[in-house]
């Protein structure tokens, strides 16, 4: 046989394998009775195989009688280990060793976890029995196949067999080719190990080499016995030598105790969360000598034991014994009788009925997996098995490495069926880890059946466990990437020149904190909320400052003590947002739903955080599925407001505009502009507010014409020609007076001061501050008190509703932008003049004057506009698209300006005026973008812009291409740049609209005429230059195709991209102009009642009311409404009420829907299976009742003759007939 090769360098430093691991030589010769050759010794081996001592040992061999291998056997060195390659099954190397049955279960262990490097298991499966069957049934193999390779795949098990090419073991061996074929997965491959008799393994020899094999060359060969090959589908096998050849039962005994060994262990390696390896015993058909192995591991070790009825030989004989329910005083008899007829030929019947007796006591260690329970998926039945070995206590305690098993395998409906029936008194710090366990495995299911059953999410979720939750984020997420990043500039940033004196475990892997948590929220965000989590040190900008970086370091550790323990006020709030900056859509979902208050809010700030993750997130699918949750969530906010908004409008409006409390006094309209979700916007509710908003105090049903004329003649104002909203404002008071904590009412009346009861607002303005607040009684409402002052003229009043309503200060805009653009269209076309001192003219210094307004009312926009930093409004201010385009129009006008004043440039300050007018023109697209005819139309033409640029690019292709060509074909000595660029761009184009001079391109048309190719007269203009006529054939061929192209094919391209814009646009267009709308009536919401230029009045009026009067603004918090907490309180429960009537309704839809029917219908016939696997238990045991009764009534009736027919009892009266 050829040698096995060793040179390999990984296998000489493994010297320390054969000094660890033995192998078993027999140092006793006994014959075999049974060989009457007597060459053959009762190990199996022949007398040539043994060494001279253990041949000559005459005297020994003569007093003993019985081989044992404890007793006549040696260990030495191992011989085989390493590699093996198996011929034909590919360059996939398996591991091997081979080791004497008493070897230590830890050092092998180690050995296959350590050095073969075999992932941990979360359970073990081992198959017992099957081993050299040939005869077993189909079902048995679909099992092994398909249900247990399944199972192992699904829970991280290893599978241990003998691990040869018979029975059970090749099986197995297939289902594991199988699976590895299917799945392209490194992280779902089965380990299955073989536990194997060296002496029953064939061609053994091949693996025998005492440095290691690297590999061992294995050729597979089907033998029917006495010896098998290896299956090559296994991972690793340990050949277990108890001395023997051809024999079996040293690797039982070695096999039990790695088992034993394994269900101490801890998974996970004994980090957090881990439990005791579970070992689960499979038993297959089997032989008696099994029933030994059953009684040790299920009295003295607990473990359990599945039995797969209908296998055969032990397994059905077991199944039979626990399915049936015998009298306690019947079972010996009735086992020995079975044995007998099982196995006659066994004479240790007694023995055997004894353990028999002693396994049925731990009936809660025994599962059966009979025919009825194929409904059920493999890993549910071992899960089951688990659990019922546990039943056999009360004590809950018993029951959390279960519960831990089922949430690693996540079966929560094993879970619910077998742990949470109510049996189980379960406490909520019971809980506790295995819910955090479920939240990182992202297990929804488990985190609602353990808030189900009695976990308190409030005293769970503390600070400490939230940054635990944020510490165990996966690697290879978004969220770590950006955790990290955090971290490491805190870091930087904090320790330097600290180094040595940081505090020991910090230079380990980073364990993120809230700080890290609130930057990254703070990102996504923007300045749009108060920053989370800040307020849990006392140092609050500790983390950011840098001076005294160090000492703010230890302070922070300090308060970190302190934060640790406390528990979160908004404990769903925080786990919705953990949620869904890891995009665990199912999670945060569930979340959203558990919270009690903020729904449109909280729905409205995930979509925009999941649409900035998205935007920086580069893998494309983790990104298109943070767009997708965005989505959802946008839809639940439009949901629950619809269903808001249903119920009553006046709370609805109050909900889009209050501060928020959790999100950082943001209100709804600011993160759904933030969040960009145009769908809301869209909403009935949200434009309803949005017309009351733009309609003020006036009837929205009120003509544009009426407007018209009571603006350019305002005593009408005080006519009835404009409907005004009469609300009694006394009446009011009244009624707030009567019941004053009618929280309805407050909300009420504080909906339509934020709508635009805008004389409401002054008198509270202006009678606030003769308000005492020592005063005040315990039910003072300032609006009432608001009210409650006398009231301004009733022509101030009206004044004050006319020109403050948004639509007002809309109308005087743009009536004033058409006199502004009449005045610059007349001054450029009759009335501008030279420079000084001829001009400018009068009108030239009112147009100067209207600019300067309007750079006066752009200066108030982007500077003296809500509250952020100035850096932040000038951002702000510059990224919006209009407000570019009104610092374009007026950076132009300054220039030209500044032209015009002098005799050189004048000119050039003409030109770019003219330009400068196109660009205020142009601004009345944006003006009247909130016509509802005219706006969709415009954003379609914005969208079309795009398309009008990609042909112009091909376009320009084709006109250089043809330009360059046939100007160098027609003049090729004409170097005129400016001609060179007119014959190459401008008459190409002009071609293409019909403008085609054939006298200066056809040869056959050029006449004769006085023209020259003379350099110097070309440039002097003295001549026309002379035309070539070499190859004009291919000038006129090129022009085809130039107009063929451009005529024909681009200009159908280009109204093909126009017709496919707006037929995708055009469903959609509503929903942008609506969007837009809102933006425009935020804009002249907060404008000045004037337009330019009388809006330098204004700006007047507001410098001294907010600087020397030092009041503050109404319209500053345009769209915003502080409520009191008692309000606030009221308005999120009647928001919660809304959204759980939302939900309510929304499962009601789904278990409406035909999906959801089949489901149901689905677990009613698992449930009728169920039920008649039960019927067929009780059919059972009545027709074991039955047959007791006519055992009983035969014996009656036997007693019954035997008595009438003697002597010793007389009777007066016959015996009882049995009736029929």
């Amino acid at each position: 046989m050829e040698p096995v090769r060793t040179g390999s360098k990984k296998y000489k430093d493994q010297s320390w394998i054969s000094q660890l691991f033995k192998k078993k030589t027999c140092t006793t010769f006994l014959p075999d009775p049974d060989d009457k050759s007597g060459e053959q010794c009762q190990c199996g081996y022949s007398r040539s195989c043994h060494k001279s001592v253990a041949v000559e040992d005459n005297f020994g061999a003569a007093i003993i009688t019985k081989w044992h291998t404890s007793q006549h056997t040696t260990e030495e060195p191992t011989d085989a280990f390493g590699d093996v390659e198996f011929a034909g099954a590919g360059k996939k190397y398996r591991k091997f060793i081979r080791l004497s049955s008493e070897t230590n279960p830890e050092i092998v262990y180690h050995l296959i976890v350590s050095h073969w490097k075999i992932p941990p298991p979360n359970l073990v499966v081992s198959v017992i029995g099957g081993g050299v069957s040939s005869n077993m049934k189909t079902r048995v193999k679909d099992i092994l196949r398909k249900g247990l390779v399944k199972a192992a795949q699904s829970t991280g098990a290893w599978i241990i067999t003998e691990g040869l090419r018979v029975g059970a073991g090749k099986h197995v061996g297939k289902a594991v080719r199988d699976h590895s074929t299917a799945t392209t997965s490194s992280t779902g491959k089965v380990i299955a190990l073989g536990v194997v008799p060296w002496g029953l393994v064939h061609n053994r020899e091949c693996l025998i080499n005492p440095k290691g094999s690297s590999p061992a060359k294995y050729s597979l060969t089907d033998v029917d016995g006495p010896t098998y090959s290896l299956d090559s589908n296994y991972s690793a096998f340990m050949l277990v030598d108890d001395g023997t050849n051809q024999k079996v039962g040293g690797e039982k005994y070695f096999r039990a105790r790695l088992e034993d060994f394994i269900s101490q262990q801890k998974t996970k390696g004994g980090a957090v969360g881990s439990i005791e390896i579970p070992v689960l015993c499979m038993l297959i058909e089997g032989e008696p000598s099994i029933l030994e192995r059953v009684y040790k591991a299920t009295e003295q070790k607990d473990i359990p034991w599945l039995i797969l009825a209908g296998s055969g030989g032990i397994a059905d004989f077991l199944s039979e014994l626990i399915q049936e329910s015998l009298d306690p005083e019947e079972v010996r008899a009735v086992v020995t009788e079975r044995l007998k007829k099982l196995f006659p030929n066994e004479e240790n019947i007694p023995h055997l009925t004894d353990l028999v007796e002693k396994i049925l006591k731990n009936k809660d260690l025994l599962t059966v997996y009979s025919d009825e329970d194929g409904q059920e998926e493999f890993d549910t039945v071992i899960l089951k098995s688990l659990v019922k070995a546990c039943k056999k206590s009360s004590n809950v305690a018993e029951y959390l490495d279960e519960l831990k098993l089922a949430v690693a395998w996540n079966r929560a409906d094993i879970a619910s069926s077998e742990l949470f029936k109510g049996d189980i008194q379960w406490k909520s710090s019971d809980l506790e880890d295995s819910m955090t366990d479920a939240l990182i495995g992202n297990k929804k299911d488990f985190v609602k059946l353990f808030v189900d059953n009695g976990l308190n999410i409030a005293e769970y979720l503390t600070y400490g466990r939230l940054e635990e939750l944020y510490s165990s984020v996966p690697e290879n997420s978004l969220l770590h990437l950006l955790l990290s990043k955090k971290h490491v500039e805190w870091k930087d940033s904090s320790m330097k020149g600290h180094e040595s004196n940081l505090p020991p475990g910090t230079s380990k892997g980073p364990t993120f904190r809230l700080y890290e948590v609130s930057k990254i929220l703070k990102y996504f965000m923007g300045d749009l909320s108060i920053p989370f989590y800040t307020h849990l040190t006392e140092n609050g900008k500790a983390y950011s400052t840098k001076k005294n970086s160090y000492h703010n370091y230890q302070m922070v550790k300090m308060d970190e003590v302190n934060y640790a323990t406390k528990h979160s006020p908004t404990p769903w709030i925080d786990l919705f947002i953990w949620a869904i900056l890891q995009n665990l859509g199912d999670m945060a979902i569930y979340f959203w739903e558990m919270q009690g208050s903020e729904s449109v809010a909280s729905a409205l700030a995930a979509c925009r955080i999941l649409k900035e993750m998205s935007r920086i997130e580069s893998e494309a699918e983790s990104s298109q599925a943070m767009k997708d949750l965005s989505i959802k969530f946008e839809q639940l906010a439009q949901d629950v407001f619809s269903e808001c908004y249903r119920n009553s409008e006046d709370k609805a409006f109050i909900l889009l505009v209050r501060h928020s409390v959790v999100w950082g006094k943001a209100t709804c309209l600011q993160l759904a502009t933030h969040a960009d979700a145009r769908n809301f916007f869209a909403l009935d509710g949200v434009q309803s507010l949005l017309t009351q908003i733009w309609w003020g105090e006036m009837d929205r049903t009120t003509e544009v014409w009426k407007l018209l004329l009571t603006f350019f003649c305002a005593p009408l104002m005080y006519t009835n020609l404009i409907k005004f909203k009469h609300a009694d404002k006394l009446e009011m008071v009244q009624n707030l007076e009567q019941d004053v904590g009618d929280v309805d009412a407050i909300l009420t009346m504080g909906s339509q001061m934020c709508l635009g009861n805008q004389d409401v607002d002054s008198n509270k303005e202006e009678g606030s501050n003769d308000v005492k607040k020592e005063n005040q009684p315990n039910n003072f409402n300032p609006e009432v008190a608001a009210i409650k002052e006398s009231p301004r003229p009733f022509v101030m009043v009206r004044w004050k509703q006319f020109w403050s309503a948004p639509v007002t200060s809309f109308l005087g805009n743009v009536i004033m932008y058409f006199a502004f653009l009449l005045l610059f269209a007349y001054i450029l076309l009759m009335d501008f003049k030279g420079p000084p001192p001829e001009g400018p003219s009068q009108a030239e210094f009112v147009l100067y004057f209207w600019v300067f307004t309007l750079v006066c009312e752009e200066i108030r926009q982007s500077f003296f506009i809500g509250k952020l930093p100035v850096a932040q409004k000038l951002k702000q201010y510059v990224l919006d698209v209009w407000n570019q385009c009104d610092m374009t129009a007026i950076l132009l006008f300054i220039i030209g300006l500044i032209c015009r004043m002098f005799k050189t440039s004048y000119d050039a300050g003409r030109v770019i005026f003219c330009i400068d007018y196109m660009v205020f023109t142009l601004r009345l697209i944006h003006i009247f973008a909130v016509n509802k005819q005219l706006g969709p139309k415009i954003i379609i033409v914005g969208k079309m812009m795009k398309d009008v640029f990609f042909f112009l690019f091909f376009l320009g292709v084709w006109l250089i291409a043809y330009g360059v060509a046939t100007q160098s074909l027609l003049y090729p000595s004409d170097g005129r740049l400016e001609w060179i660029f007119r014959r190459v761009l401008y008459r190409p184009y002009l071609q293409i609209f019909g403008q085609i001079h054939l006298d200066d391109i056809d040869a056959a048309r050029i006449g004769r005429r006085n023209c020259t190719n003379d350099p110097v007269e070309l440039i002097n203009g003295e001549l026309p230059p002379c035309a070539n006529i070499y190859a004009n054939w291919l000038v006129i061929l090129l022009l085809v195709i130039f107009l063929l192209v451009t005529n024909i094919l681009l200009l159908n391209l280009l109204i093909a991209m126009f017709s496919y814009t707006f037929s995708k646009v055009q469903g959609n267009s509503d929903i942008y102009w609506k969007f837009q709308r809102y933006n425009l009536i935020v804009e002249y919401h907060s404008r000045p009642a004037l337009a330019p230029p009388f809006i330098i009045l204004s700006h007047i009026h507001v410098f001294i009311k907010r600087n020397i009067r030092k009041k503050a603004s109404l319209k500053s918090k345009h769209f915003m409404l502080e409520l009191t907490e008692q309000q606030d309180s009221q308005l999120m429960t009647w928001e919660a009420v809304q959204k759980e009537n939302y939900l309510v309704q929304r499962d009601r839809l789904k278990r409406d829907s035909d999906r959801e029917r089949l489901k149901r219908t689905s677990q009613k016939v698992d449930g009728i299976l169920k039920n008649m696997t039960e019927i067929k238990e009780h059919d059972r045991r009545l027709k074991a009742l039955e047959a007791e009764l006519d055992k009983c009534t035969d014996a009656l009736t036997w007693l019954m003759e035997s008595m009438a027919n003697s002597d010793l009892i007389k009777s007066s009266r016959p015996p009882p007939n049995i009736k029929d």
